[in-house]
């Protein structure tokens, strides 16, 4: 347990681990019992990242893994339509989900019907919608992607216009990186729609030595002033590759404490949004599924066979392409 309290000791007071850590032996004990894994999304917070999860990372990271993991019972900590994309690519295994009502904001800005009307206004155009979707929009998709690897999955379609969707401003990111012509949908994640442009100056009038990294989820103002823009993952790899001493993450709350023991050099200054979704995932809830067996996701068959052509296809391409 001391080694478990190691990796989150500069984000996590004593005070507060005494309070997780009967909570971290229960449900690492209750998963070997039920052959369980825990797929964390990083977003969580650091007592759920470090304390429990088996598999960490952002969603396509997490999507190849539900592939790979040998367990009869996958505990998706993350929001719902993570949990859906598990079961759609192992729908053998259970899936459980802590709490039910972790939606997303992004992902219930557009439905299945949404997608149809876009392909009616671009008639031909492939449609490339973004994990951060229900299982029916993946469904009504050609192909998904993440913010990892939306650039290269819409520049790898076969055709010059491309339907985004739902993350207008994933998508005029993209767009600026990319020759082709891009229409989306509008919708946006209430927390990278916070960030303003201002903010980002001010902090570096106050901070000038301070590398300032924004999530492609953010506006293309945003993403303007930032040093340097990526997923998750890209976040990190980004920092190791340019040892950057400060940074100022432009994301949610969590991404910076759950990465401050991978990068001990660095100080982050975590200008903080919180996603209410994530944030309801408790290590109290964890627990209760995992014991209980409750929650437990499903897919319609019909459904699921389509949304897996176009995770699928996604995972098949990012690996062709070398992400």
């Amino acid at each position: 347990m001391s080694d478990l309290y190691g990796k989150m000791s500069r984000v996590v007071s004593p005070p507060d681990w005494s309070i997780y850590a009967p909570y971290v032996k229960a449900i690492n004990q209750l998963k070997k019992e039920r052959n369980a894994v825990i797929l964390a999304h990083n977003y969580m917070t650091p007592d759920i990242f470090h304390g429990v999860a088996d598999f960490v990372g952002d969603s396509l990271q997490l999507a190849v893994k539900a592939t790979e993991v040998d367990a009869d019972v996958i505990v998706q900590c993350g929001v719902h339509f993570m949990a859906e994309t598990s079961k759609i690519l192992s729908p053998d295994k259970t899936v459980l989900m802590p709490d039910m009502d972790a939606g997303c904001s992004l992902a219930e800005s557009i439905t299945a019907e949404g997608v149809a009307q876009m392909r009616a206004k671009y008639p031909g155009a492939p449609v490339v919608s973004y994990v951060n979707t229900t299982a029916e929009v993946k469904a009504a998709s050609d192909i998904c992607c993440t913010s990892a690897n939306a650039v290269q999955i819409v520049d790898a379609m076969d055709s010059d216009t491309v339907i985004m969707t739902p993350d207008k401003y994933l998508a005029q990111n993209v767009a600026n990186l990319s020759k082709k012509k891009i229409v989306y949908w509008p919708g946006s994640c209430v927390v990278h729609e916070l960030y303003t442009a201002d903010e980002l100056r001010a902090y570096r009038e106050h901070e000038p030595d301070a590398k300032i990294i924004a999530h492609p989820e953010c506006t293309p103002a945003v993403v303007a002033e930032a040093d340097f823009t990526g997923s998750t993952s890209g976040i990190v790899n980004w920092i190791k590759r340019n040892g950057a001493s400060k940074a100022m993450l432009v994301t949610e709350c969590s991404m910076a404490s759950n990465i401050a023991d991978e990068l001990p050099g660095v100080e982050f200054a975590k200008p903080c949004n919180i996603c209410p979704y994530m944030k309801k995932i408790t290590l109290e809830n964890i627990l209760y599924v995992l014991h209980t067996m409750s929650n437990q996701v499903e897919v319609d068959t019909e459904i699921a066979r389509d949304a897996r052509k176009s995770v699928t296809r996604m995972i098949d391409l990012s690996r062709e392409l070398g992400l």
